[in-house]
């Protein structure tokens, strides 16, 4: 099987986009896996710091593993994670990438904190894949009021400099995406919009894989002018948690008095992996024939 930086390289010749997606228990992994395994799709899938205590970190990498013994090109990010012993542990325990997050604190400061992060992981695991952030996207794959008002858009001599210091393998850049939606996101009636501009001199000013986090809500035709801009990875995550309320309301709603979770829990299987594999096929081959 091929490693996920060969996979990202695949994605950047392509043109096309890997789809990366959380989960805080099982059901939500099944549809992502379900659904990649029905394209026949590398698949990335994440759990923060705030996820990985649910989970459990060791936890999450036995049950990715165990999906990718059965043949399926899965990988595990441990996703924004704040702390360098947090980073570390993640590291030690097996998983393929971590984002180290200090996109809150100044500039110099995010790159001091990520360079130590870097040199500490890869001492770690040589191979492990590390993500730092530049620019500020707010916090919580929640459902917001408003819009985060705190947002900070990247700069490419800051992105440039960034890179060059720390050497992280993959940049995340603040071009329009929040974390979490707004009520009228979820009905469809308003969109995120990106700055494609910027994602072209980022991706110019840093040569590396560039990744898209607060995807959920995002316009599809942005999505793929940002892929053909240079962006290699697109986080999702609000929109599997509504659809996994949704779809449990929807089961309980019909089986009232069911208990047993086998029996409701498909439901929500179902209303995932449905908006896992829309994504899928809009980062994929939808992509690369908006990018030709």
């Amino acid at each position: 099987m091929k490693t996920l930086l060969e996979v990202l390289q695949d994605a950047e010749n392509r043109r096309v986009a890997v789809g990366h997606f959380n989960f805080s228990e099982l059901t939500v992994l099944k549809a992502v896996g379900e659904a990649a395994r029905e394209l026949d799709t590398a698949v990335v899938v994440g759990v923060s710091e705030s996820e990985r205590e649910f989970v459990g970190v060791r936890e999450a990498v036995a049950l990715v593993k165990a999906m990718r013994d059965e043949g399926l090109r899965i990988f595990l990010n441990a996703d924004h994670t704040h702390s360098l012993e947090k980073a570390e542990e993640a590291a030690r325990a097996g998983f393929d990438m971590v984002v180290f997050d200090a996109s809150e604190k100044p500039i110099e400061e995010n790159i001091n904190l990520t360079q130590r992060a870097v040199e500490a992981m890869k001492s770690i695991n040589s191979a492990i894949l590390v993500e730092g952030e530049v620019g500020y996207i707010g916090s919580g794959s929640e459902l917001h009021d408003k819009r985060p008002e705190n947002i900070h858009m990247t700069e490419p001599a800051d992105a440039r400099g960034f890179v060059v210091e720390t050497r992280v393998d993959l940049l995340s850049p603040s071009v329009g995406t929040t974390h979490g939606m707004i009520p009228s996101m979820v009905r469809g009636a308003e969109h995120k919009r990106l700055d494609i501009p910027r994602i072209a001199a980022i991706k110019n000013a840093v040569q590396v894989p560039l990744t898209l986090h607060g995807g959920s809500g995002t316009d599809a035709e942005d999505f793929w002018k940002a892929i053909k801009a240079g962006i290699t990875m697109i986080h999702i995550n609000t929109e599997l948690r509504v659809a996994w309320r949704t779809g449990l309301a929807e089961a309980l709603k019909r089986n009232s008095d069911a208990v047993a979770p086998y029996k409701l829990l498909p439901d929500v299987v179902r209303d995932v992996k449905t908006v896992v594999r829309g994504r899928l096929e809009l980062f994929g081959d939808s992509a690369a024939a908006a990018a030709r």
